[in-house]
């Protein structure tokens, strides 16, 4: 594939989060930032208490639902912390002395999750890929829900590694994921979760705000007895304002959401997603173990693409052709080294294929 010489403005960025914005966006964001037209303030100082911030808010929840076709036994909530701090809340909520929750570990980051889940309560691993270094989804054993869970959690996109949940699996307890990730990269059946949180920083908008799909119902059953920042039945009924929410944040979320649905919806998402991964792992299966994929093939990543050279010395020598391409954030997470191509929403088709390009180049230099 040939790829024409793009414009000198054209970003090639491939870090793995904060990811890049799309460019209408960024463009919005900027004249927001100084004056949000409808009210003749800059969004970064309208009150969370005004009626600027609901309509925000309510139209950003209502874009997801539509994206996401979210039923309405669930309800969406913004809060802030980080995926990180719902690894705790989760337990804290739903993980009841006497009861068990189950933790399918599939790297770093449901690790993470698991281990704030045992301080919480009696977590247990129900299913682990560590002993292939997370090169593989573990293959869930019958027994994999316990009578006393209740609940089990996954991973849905592994972001060091570059593993991805194809499909989920029915179980007969509640399921809840991170999907920090790879929410709005493709449809996802919502109904078939009891809980569902994503930082913002992946697809969804910029670092700040955590979005969280939660069943109404479920939420009824949760513990009272920890502090009420930490309750979602708390933010519920005070539909995510329970503390001064980020606005900013929310903002943004809201206009990538819009974005999202003018470029054809999470379908449309979804097919530039296997098009984006297909440009790069074409290029490491093609390359006669010149490049490695880290992942077993069948349980690749779309989010994020991990190889590395079959010759370890030429790595620097490849990141840095890269950097002099303007192909930036490749670098591996230092424990998997290599490298790693976050294709996030806002990542285009083209970066993909220069980067795709550059590869091909590289092999044939140094082969």
């Amino acid at each position: 594939m040939t790829v024409q010489q793009t414009d000198q403005k054209q970003k090639h960025y491939f870090g793995a989060g904060p990811s890049p914005l799309p460019q209408p966006v960024l463009e919005a964001l900027g004249r927001d930032a100084v004056e949000l037209t409808t009210v003749g303030l800059s969004v970064l100082e309208i009150s969370h208490r005004s009626k600027a911030y609901e309509q925000i808010q309510e139209t950003a929840k209502q874009r997801l639902r539509r994206l996401l076709n979210i039923p309405d036994t669930h309800e969406v909530l913004f809060l802030q912390g980080g995926a990180s701090l719902q690894f705790a809340m989760v337990p804290m909520n739903f993980l009841p002395e006497g009861r068990t929750a189950g933790y399918i570990l599939t790297g770093q980051w449901s690790e993470k999750a698991y281990d704030e889940a045992v301080r919480v309560g009696a977590a247990r691993v129900a299913a682990t890929g560590k002993p292939h270094e997370w090169r593989q989804l573990p293959v869930l054993p019958e027994n994999v829900v316990s009578a006393d869970d209740a609940y089990i959690h996954i991973t849905s996109n592994e972001t060091i590694v570059g593993s991805q949940w194809k499909t989920f699996p029915h179980l007969s307890a509640p399921l809840v994921a991170d999907m920090s990730s790879d929410i709005l990269s493709r449809p996802i059946p919502v109904d078939q979760f009891h809980l569902i949180y994503a930082g913002a920083q992946k697809n969804l908008g910029p670092a700040g705000v955590t979005v969280v799909i939660v069943r109404k119902d479920w939420v009824e059953e949760a513990s009272p007895n920890v502090p009420k920042i930490l309750q979602y039945g708390v933010h519920l009924k005070n539909d995510s304002k329970y503390n001064t929410p980020p606005v900013f944040a929310v903002h943004a979320v809201e206009r990538v959401l819009a974005w999202v649905e003018t470029e054809g919806g999470v379908p449309a998402m979804a097919k530039r997603a296997e098009e984006k991964a297909k440009l790069l792992y074409d290029a490491i299966d093609e390359s006669d173990g010149f490049y490695e994929g880290v992942v077993r093939k069948e349980d690749r990543s779309l989010m994020n693409v991990t190889f590395r050279l079959a010759n370890r010395d030429l790595e620097p020598t490849f990141l840095a052709a890269a950097n002099d391409a303007g192909l930036k954030g490749l670098s591996g997470h230092r424990s998997v080294g290599g490298f790693r191509a976050s294709l996030y929403n806002a990542v285009t088709v083209e970066s993909c294929a220069a980067l795709a390009e550059l590869m091909r180049a590289f092999r044939k230099r140094h082969s």
